[in-house]
């Protein structure tokens, strides 16, 4: 499905909109209004209006929004009905943990292949039973796995090393942990994940707060 260009703050909006939507299917709410739907995301009205008006027409003036149907036409437009298989690069404690978090798996994310450097991580079986390859084998393991996004969770001094072998594996989508900017060729999309820089802004709120 391609469509005009869409601001990123808006497929933003749609992730937490079909989150929203999916705790109500949890909860068997079967209809919601732009105005109850817009409180518990934390927006106006408006803007969720606005939002999925770049993809066409949904809801029923009077009624508001099928939950089931709206959370299919979200799905569809950010390309989640589909799975998207990952490779985590670096287990460490950060990436042992996301390796292991439920929500990814939740969401259609499947963690097929998992790659360390150190000789004592290399040969170990995690939880989810996929077992940990050296490094070096990313490029054929990745290709054989059909893996989707590269996710990056080492030290600061091998990230870009990493990403540079995610992108010769034909790889076009990097998740990066690591606290670093990484370069990559225009074809590959690069979502930096820092938390130190989340908690700046909340320093600085806190500060000028005060």
């Amino acid at each position: 499905m391609k469509f005009a260009k869409i601001p990123m703050a808006t497929i933003v909006r749609l992730s937490i909109y079909m989150r929203a939507l999916e705790e109500l299917l949890d909860c068997e709410v079967e209809v919601i209004s732009s105005e109850r739907l817009a409180r518990q995301c934390g927006v106006n009205p408006a803007q969720i209006r606005k939002d999925l008006a770049y993809f066409g027409e949904f809801g029923v003036r009077g009624v508001g929004y099928r939950v089931s149907e709206l959370v299919g036409e979200i799905k569809e437009i950010l390309g989640l009905n589909r799975p998207w298989n990952l490779a985590m690069v670096g287990l460490g404690n950060l990436g042992s943990a996301l390796v292991r978090h439920e929500n990814f798996l939740k969401h259609g994310y499947v963690f097929t292949a998992a790659f360390d450097s150190d000789p004592e991580k290399v040969g170990q079986k995690l939880p989810n039973g996929l077992t940990i390859n050296h490094v070096g084998e990313l490029e054929d393991i990745v290709r054989e796995r059909e893996v989707h996004v590269g996710v990056i969770a080492t030290p600061p001094a091998s990230a870009q090393s990493v990403a540079n072998q995610l992108v010769l594996a034909g790889i076009n989508g990097i998740l990066n942990f690591a606290p670093v900017q990484i370069q990559v060729p225009d074809c590959c999309r690069v979502e930096n994940v820092d938390f130190t820089i989340k908690l700046d802004s909340i320093a600085y709120h806190l500060s000028v707060a005060d």
